[in-house]
């Protein structure tokens, strides 16, 4: 995977450096520096500032021959970035940079050589050159942090990987098939499936889910993620590009590589500035000829123009800010695949979830249980029966008495009634039944009557019912299951009623089943019985008059109303990354990353545009400054303190950009 990708927008400020890099400018600088001292010293000009004379025969050559090597030594990385923007029909920064310093070359030759009357102004060239190339380095040294997001996410692979049989082996020499061991601690080096072993996994770089998930036989285990204390045998499934974190790479790096309107935007602006920065140059050398000044002054005064003009806080302002929320996002386990998603998401009007799967957690769950004695007693003894069966319904029961720790006894003389439940003997002493209704029916079992109607309500609600029977033909209880709302469903909703969105819900289900879990979930506009392949219209019936939609789907059968949504979102794509159709993956299967992707949006947009003002107001301003505007007060802005004002402005755009990084999404 190639991370030296700074050179993606086509025409941007840092990428006419293509294969330059912040130290290639590191060193360049350093060195101009210490070529710009000799070259200051003996200067006429900063001499009579400093009231020294160091003057000797020849000392006035000292500064040309310094300035005429720092010309090309410093100089020819912005004249080469001149040629290919002029070549590309898109003249900016380079083309101003190069014109300053050719001005301000071409005059001091002149002057040294006495063609022209006049102070040459090697120091000038010189100071420009060292400042421009500083600004350069620091410029990119930010756009490469900001798009550490791919390092980062590179660094989170181990370098070797242990295998069943004791060999280490370097983690690209692994097959499929391989099996590893996991020690406790260590970072699992490719995804695959536990084989053996039991213990929790950290899973918070890829998901920002922070809680560890319990890993055992048959889990599967994705690339990246951090063993907790237990051991783990792992059958490798995937390796290297197929791997779910190369899948989040190729995403962040599509992210940081794709435009944005706001993008866009700033480069019409870098591109407009340069016309208006040559004109303004043009009006200063006019304006100044006819007042009668010295043609030193002129030029000085037209070379401070060209340079202050320099867009680069401009062609800083919006990448900068790009990458840094497309790393913020990666870390929060929100994968942008379209810059333009982010973007718009601050302007969504409607957020509509599918919910199989997204507010829910797709699989059957214990909801409810109502007894007739105490509720804990009823699943333990449900769940003593349920133990040996395979039924989804059975699994269910048994999982939930699980998590509540029930020691569920051990039966004997289990026999499956088909179709009708199980029966068996539980703790040696009494027959135990568990099944639907239909096993009331043929037990002829005698039902009581706050059982019969929690249990009426419940299949409204969708819900199937399960009841527990004992050994004497009567009911001892009922236990309702349902899709489970995820805990974190509630939260995800009302954060983004909260932020003035209006939440909708679309499901296949029944209508009962749907209004049931709007109901838990405080949703009031909810879609029920859609058929997978109309979920596309519903999403184009809420757009009809005007709404922004955003589309939240596990992806399974989301793609055609997740591409027809406004954005996107598709949800739990831990493992496939490459849903195609959202333009926002959450890493987790978390719906509160929803809420998370409107606040990072609206953050990122209020970046952009302070960026944005202030690299366009500061050259507004400026620009008059350098033309001399204020010369009759008698100040006059030189062009060294111009490069300094002009590299500054790139500096604090970039430290703006940086606080983009403490914005909390929790």
């Amino acid at each position: 995977m190639d991370h030296s990708h700074h050179d993606h927008h086509d025409h941007h400020a840092h990428d006419k450096h293509e294969g330059h890099s912040p130290d290639m400018f590191r060193k360049k600088f350093w060195l101009s520096l210490l070529l710009t001292i000799p070259t200051l010293i003996f200067s006429p000009t900063v001499q009579d500032w400093l009231g020294i004379n160091w003057a000797f025969p020849g000392s006035e050559y000292i500064p040309a021959v310094f300035g005429m090597v720092l010309f090309f030594y410093g100089g020819l990385v912005f004249l080469k970035g001149a040629k290919v923007e002029l070549l590309n029909r898109q003249p900016g920064m380079m083309t101003l940079i190069s014109m300053a310093i050719t001005v301000a070359f071409g005059y001091s030759l002149a002057s040294t050589l006495k063609l022209v009357d006049g102070m040459d102004f090697w120091w000038e060239l010189a100071t420009l050159v060292t400042i421009m190339l500083l600004g350069h380095w620091l410029e990119m040294a930010s756009v490469q942090n900001a798009q550490g997001a791919l390092k980062e996410l590179a660094k989170l692979l181990p370098d070797e990987a242990e295998l069943t049989n004791g060999t280490i082996v370097n983690v690209t020499e692994l097959k499929q098939g391989d099996e590893v061991l996991i020690r406790p601690g260590a970072k699992i080096p490719a995804d695959g499936e536990v084989v053996k072993g039991e213990s929790d996994v950290n899973v918070s770089m890829l998901t920002g889910e922070s809680k560890p998930v319990k890993k055992v036989a048959q889990s599967q285990v994705v690339a990246g993620t951090v063993n907790g204390s237990g051991s783990l045998t792992v059958r490798i499934t995937k390796i290297g590009d197929d791997t779910a974190i190369a899948g989040i790479m190729r995403l962040v790096q599509e992210a940081q590589s794709s435009k944005s309107k706001t993008q866009i935007l700033a480069d019409r602006a870098a591109f407009y500035l340069t016309f208006v920065a040559i004109a303004a140059a043009v009006i200063t050398w006019i304006g100044w000829w006819i007042a009668g000044a010295a043609p030193g002054f002129i030029l000085e005064r037209i070379v401070t123009v060209l340079v202050i003009a320099c867009p680069h806080a401009l062609g800083l302002a919006v990448p900068l800010v790009t990458a840094i929320s497309t790393t913020t996002a990666a870390k929060n386990g929100l994968l942008v695949r379209q810059r333009m998603a982010l973007e718009a998401a601050r302007n969504i009007d409607v957020v509509l979830f599918d919910k199989t799967g997204t507010l829910t957690r797709g699989e059957q769950g214990v909801v409810d249980v109502v007894a007739d004695g105490e509720e804990r007693e009823l699943l333990t003894m449900a769940a003593a029966v349920e133990a040996e069966s395979e039924h989804p319904i059975a699994r269910a029961i048994v999982r939930s008495a699980k998590e509540k720790d029930l020691s569920v006894s051990k039966v004997t003389g289990f026999s499956a009634m088909s179709g009708r439940g199980a029966k068996a003997t539980v703790a040696g002493r009494h027959a135990v039944y568990v099944g639907g209704p239909r096993l009331i029916e043929e037990l002829s079992a005698e039902l009581p009557q706050h059982i019969k109607d929690a249990a009426d309500v419940a299949s409204k609600e969708g819900k199937t019912v399960i009841y527990v029977i004992d050994d004497k033909k009567s009911v001892r209880g009922a236990i309702m299951l349902a899709d489970v709302i995820r805990e974190e469903s509630k939260d995800a909703v009302k954060a983004l009623q909260k932020s003035g969105k209006r939440v909708a819900m679309l499901t296949g289900d029944s209508e009962g089943v749907a209004a049931w879990v709007a109901k838990e979930l405080g949703i009031t506009e909810y879609f029920a019985e859609v058929l997978p392949e109309h979920k596309a219209e519903t999403v184009k019936k809420l757009q009809a008059d005007g709404s922004r939609v955003a589309m939240v789907g596990d992806g399974v059968n989301d793609a055609p109303a997740l591409t027809q949504a406004d954005i996107g979102i598709a949800i739990g794509a831990g493992t496939d990354v490459a849903i195609e159709s959202a333009g926002i993956v959450l890493a987790s299967s978390d719906p509160r990353g929803v809420a998370k992707v409107v606040k990072l949006s609206k953050a990122t947009y209020a970046k952009m545009l302070q960026n944005l003002w202030w690299a366009t107001g500061y050259n507004a301003l400026a620009i008059p400054l350098a033309a001399g505007v204020t010369a009759a007060f008698g100040f006059v802005l030189s062009p060294a303190v111009g490069a300094v004002l002009m590299s500054l402005s790139t500096i604090i755009v970039a430290i703006n950009a940086q606080f983009l990084r403490d914005t909390t999404l929790r």
